[in-house]
């Protein structure tokens, strides 16, 4: 089953591809994404294809603040059903929670996750797409998305104490200051922000808890979600989870709202197991971990849940038949 996402994602493609000096038509159909359908708000177009859509319009107009600029036009959240419904949630920490709930009607590769800890959060985000689609862009997009979406809810409440992007950052990061107004961490284990945990209840001045109400009963008919859908929300559950050692079956399963046997059933009616999917999920994070050599290898074998670096060295020479030093020394300079 093929990821989507709501061409509403893409807004300001465009706007910013023509000005930066792209055809945004003919660069959209050698991505395989529809230039119809990416005009339409309201259109599903298929998620890997726009990864690569922003990072080679990225590339090709060597912007590497494409989709930060796209983040940048989104000065309020948008028009629809769901949007309306988040617009009017009582608080921040809400609006994320109804993302998560309804995500099947925005994107369906984004994963949002609230870390609590004390007086600070950690809001995770991470798109899960096929292996070796690059993804910078498009979080660079998510996350910029989010931040805005804050901002426009919380007014001069939304000061984050720091962004993190998983990537690298590009030579001049003036543009990334400008836009997000908090210290950067580039190389990091994470997508997303820390913030004050009281930005995230601060209470929205444009709340509407009666037109939320009437907004969720006109999405959640349209929320439903097919059995085929399970193994993308339970992968998605995992790359959250992993790195903070909570990547077992039953907190899993409470993550997605489902009882441990129903997630299981599903599971194996679309012909994977929680257990074989943990082990893919390793396998791309494993990846992505060893590929910056700002971690050591002990950091890796423990965002991957091995208590034992010994364990983590035989697994990973099992599935990639090396060490994970000979690994990392064989990777490009």
């Amino acid at each position: 089953m093929e990821t989507m996402l709501r061409a509403v994602s893409m807004g300001g493609y465009f706007d910013v591809a023509r000005r930066v000096g792209l055809n945004p038509v003919e660069l959209a159909q050698q991505a395989g994404v529809d230039a119809a359908a990416l005009a339409n708000p309201d259109a599903r177009i298929p998620a890997a294809a726009a990864c690569l859509l922003l990072e080679r319009s990225a590339e090709k107009a060597a912007c590497p603040t494409f989709a930060l600029q796209m983040a940048e036009m989104r000065r309020k959240f948008g028009t629809g059903v769901v949007n309306v419904l988040l617009a009017h949630k009582r608080t921040l920490r809400e609006v994320l929670l109804a993302t998560a709930e309804y995500r099947h009607l925005l994107n369906e590769a984004l994963a949002v996750y609230v870390e609590d800890a004390g007086e600070t959060v950690t809001i995770r985000e991470e798109l899960v797409v096929d292996p070796g689609i690059p993804t910078h862009q498009a979080i660079e997009l998510a996350v910029g998305v989010l931040a805005r979406h804050s901002s426009a809810l919380l007014g001069d409440h939304w000061k984050p104490r720091a962004v993190h992007f998983v990537h690298q950052g590009p030579p001049s990061l003036a543009f990334h200051r400008r836009f997000f107004g908090c210290p950067l961490e580039f190389g990091s284990d994470f997508n997303g922000f820390v913030c004050a945990a009281a930005d995230l209840d601060y209470p929205n001045p444009a709340a509407d808890p009666e037109l939320v109400r009437y907004a969720e009963s006109l999405a959640d008919s349209l929320n439903a979600a097919g059995v085929d859908s399970t193994a993308l929300e339970v992968r998605k559950a995992i790359y959250l989870l992993l790195p903070l050692e909570q990547a077992t079956v039953d907190l899993v399963a409470a993550h997605l709202h489902v009882s441990v046997r129903t997630m299981q059933r599903q599971l194996g009616l679309a012909e994977t197991s929680f257990t074989r999917l943990v082990e893919e999920v390793r396998g791309e994070l494993a990846v992505r971990y060893m590929s910056n050599p700002r971690y050591p290898i002990g950091r890796v074998s423990a965002l991957l849940g091995y208590a034992q670096q010994g364990s983590f060295t035989n697994w990973f020479s099992a599935r990639f038949g090396m060490t994970p030093r000979d690994w990392r020394n064989s990777r490009p300079k």
